[in-house]
């Protein structure tokens, strides 16, 4: 099995698009990119406008190529209702049905219209499907972070080639939930790629007690699987996201990289660094 970080915060824009590439087929897991409009209360600057643009073309034409393509939820910096990649490819994604928000609900529902006599639409929660020898398991429906929240529910992606397992588990932030934790521990992953806790909300939109709970149980699953760990996403709009979330990266030392530092690369987070490129 061969997984390609392809675009995240790390990597200059919103999103977590992942390439995993087996003997059987190749799969795009959450294949978009997006900016954050506001940030500091500014808009975002021309070099993450030129970012995005990059990007895309880049997601569109690895997507081109796969034959498979996955949605975890719909927010925009995971799926693009205005893409024409979904053509003919096998296409995984969200219940729109069950266990959502309404505001999800709504896009979910518009993306069908748009899309569903060109390709195989499948709504996977709590599902397994198997491609030769590679099984791809869909988790339940979880929290999009803490319990309740607003935000609604995402499914996880796990792939399984017989020989490697990836748990691709989106925007479960952390995970701050007791149940996606377990989860994670139960699929037992050779590499764990997932978002961290927005600590830029912290207080706010993310408690204390949030962000103490992604930290004990991050570190629960670095002890129990010693697996490898690529975390990014919100966690990467705080210039100060290590300092807010210590304990993690002092367990997991070099297990615990951004898409950036797995692909070799230096992170260029661009949304946190906005107020300096306006002042430029």
């Amino acid at each position: 099995m061969n997984v390609t970080p392809i675009a995240s915060d790390s990597l200059g824009i919103r999103s977590m698009a992942t390439l995993v590439e087996t003997k059987d087929c190749k799969i795009l897991i959450d294949p978009s990119a997006a900016l954050g409009p506001k940030r500091y209360s500014l808009p975002p600057h021309q070099k993450e406008l030129e970012a995005l643009f990059k990007t895309k073309q880049k997601i569109h034409e690895i997507a081109e190529k796969c034959d498979i393509l996955t949605i975890s939820h719909y927010h925009y910096d995971h799926y693009d209702p205005d893409e024409t990649f979904y053509k003919g490819k096998k296409v995984f994604a969200k219940d729109i049905n069950r266990n959502i928000n309404k505001s999800q609900q709504k896009r979910g529902t518009d993306f069908k219209e748009i899309i569903k006599d060109s390709c195989e639409l499948i709504y996977s929660d709590n599902s397994k499907h198997k491609i030769g020898d590679t099984e791809i398991v869909f988790s339940p429906p979880f929290f999009h972070g803490p319990e309740n929240v607003r935000l609604g529910y995402v499914i996880m992606t796990t792939i399984y080639d017989q020989r490697k397992r990836m748990l691709h588990a989106s925007d479960v932030q952390g995970p701050v939930t007791r149940d996606a934790t377990d989860y994670i521990l139960d699929q037992k992953p050779d590499l764990l790629i997932m978002d961290g806790p927005p600590t830029i909300f912290l207080g706010w939109k993310f408690s204390i007690k949030n962000l103490e709970d992604a930290s004990d149980n991050l570190v629960e699953i670095i002890e129990k699987l010693d697996c490898d760990i690529i975390l990014d996403h919100h966690l990467l709009r705080d210039l100060k996201y290590k300092e807010r979330f210590p304990r993690p990266y002092q367990t997991g030392g070099a297990k615990v990289k951004t898409f950036a530092e797995y692909l070799g690369e230096e992170n260029n987070t661009l949304e946190a660094h906005r107020k300096e490129l306006w002042g430029e």
